[in-house]
């Protein structure tokens, strides 16, 4: 904030800086200038980073853009540090979600803010898309999406189980027939760079997670790959740059949370790994091998031994063959 002078005959009282660029960068939004609105919003967040009003505005530029995964950043930052506080953010992320066709979560959203604000200024308006959703997931139960619905399934659970189990070979031929029979599934093809990665095609898996993020720089699944293939390069400066990108925001799926911890964890930035393993809370995710290895991991270098044994007791109880895995790592 600019120091203000004085003098006999004048006082220049401060100014809040952040509501001074809040109020240019509406201006230009207005005026569809939107370069200068970004460049005024962000002043206007860097001074007050918890405003969830900055933050949404932000928001409503990129949708305005098409550029909704970096919206919905924006937007999960602004319930994660204002909650319920400000309902605005739910009526934006469900209607950011819908046009994603991430159908429940639009759902989920857009019920929450009718249950916060059921006499709100979107109140019409949410109605009108649970209706729509309802419309489109009635027509999703008919017979013709049963037989993809449920072979995706049995790819997921199929590429879940070698994955987890970090049987690259087979993960990377499941991943394969994925991705042909369904082009759409996005995730398959940040599993299947990982996967190369991890089999020693090193230069194939940055260069088709590249090709990925270049198509959608927004996009929280390329940043982790990438963060963590730099990381094993030895290319700390793209490491950090990424992490920059990384460190404020709050994915809303359950399966980005956890990876978010897990990549932390395998990366060495373990205060950031804690505190996302405990975001996920006492709902343990049971199925997952990787959550119990990499957050036990994360306790005991982060002095928490008690909880990391007993962490690491409920985890070989329910997957037996983590103990070959610590022993291997061991021996490497």
């Amino acid at each position: 904030m600019h120091t203000p002078r004085t003098n006999a005959n004048n006082i220049i009282h401060y100014r809040n800086d952040s509501d001074f660029y809040f109020s240019y960068g509406v201006k230009a939004f207005k005026g569809k200038r939107f370069d200068r609105a970004e460049k005024w919003l962000k002043r206007a967040i860097e001074a007050s980073p918890n405003n969830a009003l900055y933050l949404c505005q932000l928001s409503v530029l990129y949708t305005e853009l098409g550029q909704f995964h970096k919206a919905n950043d924006l937007l999960q930052h602004a319930v994660h540090v204002q909650g319920d506080a400000y309902p605005d953010s739910y009526y934006l992320l469900a209607n950011n979600f819908a046009h994603l066709g991430l159908f429940d979560e639009s759902k989920k959203h857009a019920e929450h803010y009718l249950k916060l604000e059921p006499q709100g200024d979107f109140n019409e308006e949410m109605l009108e898309l649970l209706e729509l959703l309802d419309h489109v997931s009635s027509l999703e139960d008919d017979d013709e999406f049963d037989f993809d619905d449920d072979e995706l399934i049995i790819y997921q659970e199929t590429a879940f189980y070698y994955l987890e189990r970090e049987k690259w070979d087979e993960a990377i031929q499941i991943l394969e027939e994925l991705i042909l029979l369904f082009p759409e599934y996005l995730p398959a093809k940040h599993e299947y760079a990982f996967a190369l990665f991890e089999k020693g095609d090193q230069q194939e898996a940055l260069e088709l997670e590249l090709a990925s993020f270049n198509n959608d720089p927004t996009s929280i699944h390329s940043r982790l790959n990438l963060i963590y293939f730099y990381n094993q390069l030895k290319d700390e400066a793209s490491v950090n740059t990424l992490f920059d990108t990384l460190r404020n925001v709050y994915p809303s799926y359950f399966e980005l949370k956890l990876k978010m911890a897990i990549t932390f964890a395998k990366i060495g930035k373990l205060d950031e790994a804690l505190y996302r393993f405990r975001l996920i809370g006492k709902n343990r995710p049971k199925q997952y091998a990787s959550y119990y290895f990499w957050y036990t991991n994360t306790l005991v270098k982060c002095g928490f031994e008690d909880e990391a044994n007993e962490l690491w007791q409920e985890g070989t109880r329910r997957h037996p063959f983590l103990k070959e895995k610590l022993a291997e790592q061991c021996r490497n």
